[in-house]
């Protein structure tokens, strides 16, 4: 009989960690056969509670606590498994909302051998009813935003670089080893990479969907993109093969506006071209926020959508290169470094 295991990492999740366990419950893959493991970050709000609260109103649905004092997401990917059964393991995130034919998706093409890990798409939703929640949900989707990340907007089945969480069998484990816990971020691209370098595969099936919510203040958002640029380069580090044209354009955007604003500070036509740059870029993004704007009827958008899309960049672009001059004093990451999941 197959089972699976569930894991997902989880810290001071309240607002959307009944959402995720609703949507688990109401899978089309047979609850007898499933079991969900969280590991919580030692959580400081209600999310525990919540969880216990969920669990006793639906006790046929197996829910495994476990803690991960270090708070960072590969440690408790790992403790997760560690806690695992299943022979299948289908990764979630707290912040997500799988479709109910998720686990089912994931299983099938598994087990018809598309790939090592096989993940979908995210359908990104705001975690906010402002309009700055909806114009950072519609930049995290926009190409200029995330540029050629297939997982946020994919219509065709196929091989790619990295999925959205992942499903796979438990030996993957045993053959190529846990999540890096000295990659606080990353983590998933780290392992995929891994994957891909012992001859697996890794599938995008745009049928496989979850509902992601995004980040709810700009704030919140640039801190998010500075944690991924900032562990892209460690990763990078190690793979340097696997860098993508996406990955270097915010990090020479960002060394672009030093360097000209360090020009325009002595020189007149430095403040000319540092003027066009930042105008063009602007213009770049206004352009493309358009088609959100009218498709969602509000033209606050125009606004909302670049300043999104630039703090995406401006934070993921200064968290790459504060990482790289970091690295060249002698700094190296350590497993027990904390981070909120």
């Amino acid at each position: 009989m197959t089972r699976i295991s569930v894991i997902i990492p989880c810290y001071n999740e309240e607002k959307t960690i009944e959402l995720l366990l609703e949507a688990i419950y109401v899978q089309t893959f047979s609850q007898l056969n499933s079991e969900v493991i969280i590991a919580d970050g030692m959580s400081t709000d209600q999310t525990r509670q919540k969880i216990a609260a969920f669990q006793s109103l639906h006790p046929a649905m197996v829910i495994r606590m476990v803690d991960n004092p270090r708070r960072n997401i590969p440690a408790a990917l790992n403790s997760a498994l560690r806690a695992a059964t299943g022979d299948f393991i289908v990764r979630l995130d707290a912040h997500s909302e799988p479709a109910p034919d998720y686990i089912e998706r994931c299983l099938e093409d598994l087990q018809n051998g598309k790939g090592e890990i096989v993940g979908g798409i995210w359908m990104i939703r705001p975690s906010g009813s402002g309009w700055v929640a909806r114009s950072i949900a519609a930049a995290a989707a926009h190409p200029i935003g995330v540029g050629d990340a297939l997982y946020r907007y994919a219509t065709r089945a196929g091989t790619v670089d990295t999925v959205p969480f992942g499903a796979f069998r438990r030996e993957l484990i045993e053959r190529i080893g846990n999540f890096d816990e000295k990659l606080l971020t990353n983590e998933d691209y780290e392992f995929n990479t891994r994957v891909r370098q012992n001859g697996g595969r890794i599938w995008l099936n745009p049928a496989i969907r979850s509902v992601y919510f995004a980040r709810s203040s700009l704030v919140d958002l640039a801190s998010q993109y500075w944690r991924y640029g900032f562990w892209k380069f460690q990763m990078l580090r190690r793979y340097p093969e696997t860098l993508r044209w996406r990955q270097a354009l915010p990090p020479m955007f960002v060394l672009s506006l030093i360097f000209l604003l360090f020009l325009a500070l002595f020189w007149e036509f430095g403040r000319i071209l540092l003027a066009a740059e930042v105008l063009a870029y602007i213009g770049i993004l206004g352009l493309g926020s358009i088609a959100a704007a009218r498709h969602q009827r509000d033209w606050r958008l125009l606004v909302g959508i670049p300043l999104a899309i630039g703090s995406m960049h401006a934070a993921w672009g200064a968290g790459f290169l504060g990482s790289m001059v970091k690295s060249l004093s002698g700094w190296e990451p350590q497993a027990n470094l904390k981070s909120g999941n």
